[in-house]
Protein backbone atom coordinates (compact mmCIF):
# COMPACT_ATOMS: atom_id res chain seq x y z
CA UNK A 1 0.00 0.00 0.00
CA UNK A 2 1.65 3.32 -1.18
CA UNK A 3 1.10 5.77 1.60
CA UNK A 4 1.21 9.63 1.45
CA UNK A 5 1.89 12.36 4.07
CA UNK A 6 0.81 15.58 3.06
CA UNK A 7 1.43 17.93 6.60
CA UNK A 8 1.03 21.76 6.90
CA UNK A 9 -0.59 24.05 8.96
CA UNK A 10 -3.49 24.32 7.45
CA UNK A 11 -4.07 27.47 9.40
CA UNK A 12 -7.13 27.69 7.56
CA UNK A 13 -7.87 25.03 4.64
CA UNK A 14 -8.07 26.70 1.51
CA UNK A 15 -9.07 26.02 -1.95
CA UNK A 16 -5.55 25.59 -3.28
CA UNK A 17 -4.87 22.86 -0.10
CA UNK A 18 -8.12 21.05 -1.13
CA UNK A 19 -6.23 20.86 -4.21
CA UNK A 20 -3.33 19.05 -3.80
CA UNK A 21 -5.44 17.29 -1.51
CA UNK A 22 -7.73 15.82 -4.39
CA UNK A 23 -5.13 15.23 -6.79
CA UNK A 24 -2.37 13.57 -4.34
CA UNK A 25 -5.74 11.34 -3.22
CA UNK A 26 -5.33 9.47 -6.98
CA UNK A 27 -1.47 9.30 -6.42
CA UNK A 28 -1.50 7.01 -3.34
CA UNK A 29 -3.48 4.58 -1.52
CA UNK A 30 -3.88 6.20 1.34
CA UNK A 31 -3.04 9.69 1.89
CA UNK A 32 -2.91 11.07 5.91
CA UNK A 33 -3.41 15.37 6.10
CA UNK A 34 -1.08 15.66 9.29
CA UNK A 35 -1.32 18.65 10.90
CA UNK A 36 1.33 20.27 12.40
CA UNK A 37 1.45 21.78 15.60
CA UNK A 38 3.97 24.35 14.87
CA UNK A 39 5.41 25.77 18.48
CA UNK A 40 6.70 28.87 15.94
CA UNK A 41 3.46 29.80 14.94
CA UNK A 42 0.56 30.94 16.69
CA UNK A 43 -2.08 29.53 14.86
CA UNK A 44 -5.64 31.53 14.54
CA UNK A 45 -7.52 27.93 14.70
CA UNK A 46 -6.22 24.96 17.29
CA UNK A 47 -5.12 21.97 15.86
CA UNK A 48 -8.76 19.77 16.36
CA UNK A 49 -10.89 22.95 14.91
CA UNK A 50 -8.24 22.55 11.89
CA UNK A 51 -8.77 18.89 11.56
CA UNK A 52 -12.64 18.91 12.36
CA UNK A 53 -11.79 21.95 8.87
CA UNK A 54 -10.39 19.38 7.02
CA UNK A 55 -12.10 16.21 7.94
CA UNK A 56 -15.49 18.23 6.63
CA UNK A 57 -14.04 19.11 3.67
CA UNK A 58 -12.63 16.00 2.14
CA UNK A 59 -15.33 13.45 3.70
CA UNK A 60 -15.98 12.42 0.28
CA UNK A 61 -12.56 11.65 -0.32
CA UNK A 62 -12.48 7.59 1.15
CA UNK A 63 -8.38 7.01 0.98
CA UNK A 64 -8.01 10.42 3.55
CA UNK A 65 -7.16 10.36 7.34
CA UNK A 66 -6.38 13.60 9.33
CA UNK A 67 -4.39 13.97 12.22
CA UNK A 68 -2.09 16.30 14.41
CA UNK A 69 1.36 15.45 14.96
CA UNK A 70 4.47 17.18 16.42
CA UNK A 71 8.00 17.24 15.79
CA UNK A 72 9.21 16.42 12.39
CA UNK A 73 7.59 15.38 9.39
CA UNK A 74 9.75 12.38 8.54
CA UNK A 75 9.69 10.72 11.87
CA UNK A 76 5.64 11.43 11.25
CA UNK A 77 5.69 9.65 8.03
CA UNK A 78 8.11 6.51 9.60
CA UNK A 79 5.09 6.40 12.30
CA UNK A 80 2.77 5.62 9.70
CA UNK A 81 4.68 3.89 7.49
CA UNK A 82 4.60 6.53 4.81
CA UNK A 83 7.29 6.33 1.80
CA UNK A 84 5.87 9.47 0.05
CA UNK A 85 5.74 12.88 1.11
CA UNK A 86 3.59 15.61 -0.62
CA UNK A 87 4.16 19.43 -1.24
CA UNK A 88 2.23 21.94 -3.23
CA UNK A 89 3.91 24.50 -5.14
CA UNK A 90 2.50 28.01 -5.63
CA UNK A 91 5.58 29.15 -7.65
CA UNK A 92 8.96 29.26 -8.45
CA UNK A 93 9.70 31.14 -5.06
CA UNK A 94 8.48 28.07 -2.96
CA UNK A 95 10.56 25.87 -5.07
CA UNK A 96 14.24 26.69 -3.41
CA UNK A 97 12.90 26.21 0.64
CA UNK A 98 10.80 23.18 -0.36
CA UNK A 99 13.72 21.41 -2.12
CA UNK A 100 15.62 21.98 0.19
CA UNK A 101 13.41 20.44 2.70
CA UNK A 102 13.05 17.45 0.65
CA UNK A 103 16.35 16.74 0.46
CA UNK A 104 16.57 16.75 4.02
CA UNK A 105 14.30 14.62 4.95
CA UNK A 106 15.45 12.09 2.47
CA UNK A 107 19.12 12.29 4.05
CA UNK A 108 17.37 11.28 7.49
CA UNK A 109 15.37 8.65 5.99
CA UNK A 110 16.18 7.50 2.32
CA UNK A 111 13.21 5.30 2.70
CA UNK A 112 10.98 8.56 2.36
CA UNK A 113 10.73 10.64 -1.12
CA UNK A 114 8.81 13.65 -1.52
CA UNK A 115 6.93 14.50 -4.83
CA UNK A 116 6.00 18.16 -5.99
CA UNK A 117 2.34 18.72 -7.26
CA UNK A 118 2.21 23.00 -8.70
CA UNK A 119 -0.86 23.73 -7.46
CA UNK A 120 -3.70 24.84 -10.31
CA UNK A 121 -3.40 27.74 -11.83
CA UNK A 122 -6.02 29.93 -10.24
CA UNK A 123 -4.49 28.84 -6.86
CA UNK A 124 -0.78 29.87 -7.47
CA UNK A 125 -1.47 33.26 -5.61
CA UNK A 126 -3.55 31.73 -2.32
CA UNK A 127 -2.45 31.27 1.12
CA UNK A 128 -3.60 30.84 4.54
CA UNK A 129 -2.29 34.34 5.69
CA UNK A 130 -4.01 36.10 2.54
CA UNK A 131 -7.22 34.63 3.48
CA UNK A 132 -6.99 35.27 7.13
CA UNK A 133 -6.50 38.86 6.33
CA UNK A 134 -9.06 39.20 4.18
CA UNK A 135 -11.41 37.45 6.29
CA UNK A 136 -10.45 39.26 9.00
CA UNK A 137 -11.79 42.87 7.52
CA UNK A 138 -14.83 41.13 6.55
CA UNK A 139 -13.46 40.68 2.95
CA UNK A 140 -15.26 38.21 0.38
CA UNK A 141 -13.09 34.55 0.71
CA UNK A 142 -15.55 32.67 -1.12
CA UNK A 143 -13.64 31.91 -3.73
CA UNK A 144 -10.72 30.86 -1.84
CA UNK A 145 -11.79 28.66 0.78
CA UNK A 146 -14.36 26.20 0.63
CA UNK A 147 -18.03 26.64 1.34
CA UNK A 148 -18.11 24.43 4.02
CA UNK A 149 -15.63 25.73 6.77
CA UNK A 150 -16.35 29.70 4.94
CA UNK A 151 -18.59 30.87 7.72
CA UNK A 152 -16.18 29.46 10.22
CA UNK A 153 -13.53 31.29 9.52
CA UNK A 154 -15.21 34.68 9.45
CA UNK A 155 -17.19 33.55 13.08
CA UNK A 156 -13.27 32.93 14.25
CA UNK A 157 -11.54 35.83 12.43
CA UNK A 158 -14.23 38.40 13.87
CA UNK A 159 -13.19 37.35 17.95
CA UNK A 160 -9.17 37.91 17.02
Amino acid sequence: MKVGIYAGSFDPITLGHLDVIERASRIVDKLIIGVLNNTSKTPSFTAEERVELIRRVTKNIPNVEIETFDGLTVEFARKKNARILVRGLRAVTDFEYELQIAQLNHKLDSNIDTIFLTTSVQYSYLSSSIVKEIAHFGGDISKLVPKEVMQDIYDKLKRQ
